[in-house]
């Protein structure tokens, strides 16, 4: 007679295990179960054997099969690489314009332009290009020394007032309050200010206005307009680099700050200047 007991419940056998009066009820896994590990040890063992798993001191076991994640990225990589390599050779040997005609090499000039744009611009002017105190918005159409592609690849290529380019753009405003007294500078600073905004005392303003003609119009123009081959900034377009309100402007008049744009040419190369010049130039604000 068998002395297993059997759970009046379920009428499944235990296992005789018993705690304060709970029994353990003998349910084995199905064998397919059991087998099902012994192959995933199996598999872990081959897999083990077969790769690069089993970490060591100071490297890793190279495995059987010699296979590594690094060499087939590597692989990958020179192939991508390899891919491009023509696209950067036609960009290199055409002119901006034929490479904005371009669909194809555009597309990739705009896409390789961002990429450089983020790593060496973004900095100063910004991840959307939409500047800051001091650096340019690039995304509107207001532009120092010209917004075509040909300037917009000599700006980037030589840069603004940098010593180590001889071919770099360079303009200097002087420092008027040497020539200005204050009542005069704050008079121009008036009616630059009017030019496009209600100047705090229009009396003031309209004394400012011969004196900008006589010191001031040579290089912005009598307009206010700007001159773009003179890198002379428009002050009568509501777009401010510096800042705006006329005690900034009294302050640049008297004792103007100048910015310095470093030049990429001999840094980044001839294509990738094109490739960022495309892409500043598709940013909408390009003429």
């Amino acid at each position: 007679m068998s002395d297993k007991h059997i759970d009046e419940i379920s009428g499944v056998e235990t296992t005789g295990h018993e705690w304060d009066g709970i029994r353990e009820l003998n349910n084995p896994m199905p064998r397919w179960w059991v087998w099902t590990f012994y192959v995933t040890i199996l598999w872990a063992i081959g897999y083990a054997i077969a790769y690069p798993a089993i970490p060591m001191i100071t490297s890793a076991t190279k495995g059987y099969l010699g296979y590594s994640t690094r060499a087939e990225f590597q692989q990958d990589l020179d192939q991508a690489k390899a891919g491009q390599m023509k696209f950067h050779d036609m960009i290199a040997s055409k002119t901006v314009e034929e490479i904005d005609a371009d669909p194809t090499l555009r597309e990739f000039a705009i896409a390789g332009g961002a990429s450089s744009f983020k790593v060496n611009c973004a900095p100063c002017h910004g991840s959307g290009a939409s500047g800051g105190p001091g650096f340019p918005n690039l995304n509107d159409d207001d532009w120092l020394w010209g917004g075509d592609l040909q300037s917009i690849q000599t700006t980037i290529a030589h840069g603004i007032r940098f010593d180590g380019d001889g071919d770099s753009h360079v303009s200097e405003m002087p420092a008027f309050a040497d020539m200005l007294d204050p009542t005069q500078t704050k008079q121009v600073a008036a009616y630059v200010w009017g030019l496009t905004n209600k100047p705090s005392d229009p009396a003031l303003a309209e004394a400012g206005r011969q004196l900008f003609l006589d010191n001031c119009a040579a290089c912005h123009g009598e307009d206010g307009k700007g001159k773009v081959d003179m890198g002379a900034p428009d002050l009568a377009d509501a777009i401010w680099l510096k800042s705006k309100g006329e005690e900034a402007i009294a302050r640049q008049i008297a004792a103007p700050k100048h910015g310095v744009m470093p030049a990429w040419a001999s840094r980044l190369g001839e294509a990738t200047v094109k490739e960022l010049t495309v892409f500043v130039h598709s940013l909408g604000g390009g003429t």
